[in-house]
């Protein structure tokens, strides 16, 4: 049985930030780290453009399946460590080939440890060699093998791989600032968080509801899609913020332009967002948008709607179809809960015949019956904030 003792995590697009490089990797590490909290392991290290984690053999599972959660790293290889003698280092290569599926092998070696008496072709070759003589049915493929081995020799000894285990890639979270993500409990918005968060956002959600006309099991869907998405954020923690929308809506259901009323809401919803952004100190908001899905999603409507914040609005859906958008959503556990039945805000006062082709100058008209700014700071007022982790809320 083989027992591996270390962890290579391996990370990408942050090797190109030249300057800022090491900004990117201390992030990562300490990202690495915090996945790490509670989880049994030895040293973590890093150098040349990778992290070395001393690992239990008998856990290292759980070790890698933490790594594997931190965004920034893009692969997770379970090491063989042993010796800096070739005896050693063949019967290791040996371990991972007979676990290894596929007729075909080969060896690549990074020989850092310069002192190592053999050259890197020397290497390559004794240890093919070796493989091969005691592994019957074997052949060699240095083109397009189907399994390579892996060997760095180091100073603090060699290290053989051949599995590496995908990582989420991306940045590390905490590298690109802190943005709000609009969280309706439906299939997008989560997504939406996810991938802002895989570009380094550190989020915060932002969740509108109306009771009595919603339940309390809708705010807790959105709870639980938060706790989902809590394990990749910064200090695997994040902060939702519930507002009481009632009111708005209200007003919205006695406005004399029914057709508008989602126009409406989605403007007062990114008003309320920019002023929650702002008291925060945060640089952007995140929506679950995509081009053309529904009426409140087309370009007219997201022109009309844009237009009454200076936030960017980042929207990471608007180029995906639903399909896609429910591919990702299985992929990182939140489609079961999204797809429970249990309405938001935006569902139960959702109009008959929804425009699809607002204007700015119609929303503002509309409007022109409302108490705008009142009712913006009224539901700021009567906002409340829960700190979601991936075991407890903190209140």
């Amino acid at each position: 049985m083989i027992m591996y003792h270390t962890l290579l995590v391996r990370y990408g697009e942050i090797s190109l930030k030249g300057k800022n490089r090491r900004r990117f990797e201390d992030a990562l590490l300490r990202q690495v780290k915090l996945s790490l909290n509670g989880i049994p392991h030895g040293e973590m290290k890093k150098t040349f453009g990778r992290i070395y984690i001393d690992v239990d053999p008998d856990r290292w599972q759980d070790t890698a399946n933490a790594v594997l959660q931190v965004f920034g790293v893009v692969s997770v290889c379970p090491v063989v460590r042993c010796p800096l003698d070739m005896d050693s280092i063949q019967n290791a290569a040996m371990e991972l080939a007979q676990r290894a599926s596929g007729s075909s092998f080969k060896i690549e070696t990074k020989r850092v440890n310069k002192r190592f008496p053999l050259t890197t072709p020397a290497i390559n070759h004794q240890l093919g060699g070796y493989v091969l003589s005691h592994s019957p049915g074997l052949t060699v493929d240095v083109h397009h093998p189907d399994f390579t081995i892996y060997l760095e020799v180091r100073h603090e000894g060699a290290f053989l791989y051949s599995e590496s285990i995908p990582g989420l890639g991306g940045l590390p979270v905490g590298t690109s600032g802190r943005a709000l993500v609009l969280l309706s409990g439906g299939i997008d918005s989560p997504v939406a968080g996810f991938l802002s968060m895989k570009r380094g956002i550190t989020m915060e959600g932002l969740h509108f509801h109306s009771r009595p006309f919603t339940s309390e099991r809708a705010q807790e869907k959105v709870e639980e899609l938060t706790r989902l998405l809590s394990p990749y954020n910064t200090r695997r923690q994040i902060r939702l913020w519930l507002c009481h929308f009632t009111e708005i809506q209200k007003a919205l259901q006695k406005n004399p332009y029914p057709e508008l009323r989602i126009t409406l809401m989605r403007r007062f919803m990114m008003r309320i967002a920019e002023g929650l952004a702002r008291r925060r100190g945060m640089l952007a908001i995140v929506t679950g948008d995509s081009l053309g899905q529904v009426a409140s999603q087309t370009m007219h409507s997201l022109h009309a709607i844009n237009a009454v914040t200076h936030y960017p609005v980042l929207r990471p859906l608007v180029g995906m179809d639903k399909q896609e958008i429910i591919d990702v959503s299985r992929k990182i556990g939140t489609y079961e809960t999204s797809i429970l039945p249990h309405e938001d805000c935006c569902t139960v006062f959702l109009p008959q015949n929804p425009a699809t082709r607002p204007t700015i100058a119609e929303a503002e008209e509309a409007e022109s019956h409302l108490d705008v700014a009142g009712l913006v700071e009224e539901a700021l007022d009567h906002t409340e904030m829960k700190r979601i982790t991936p075991e407890i809320d903190l209140f």
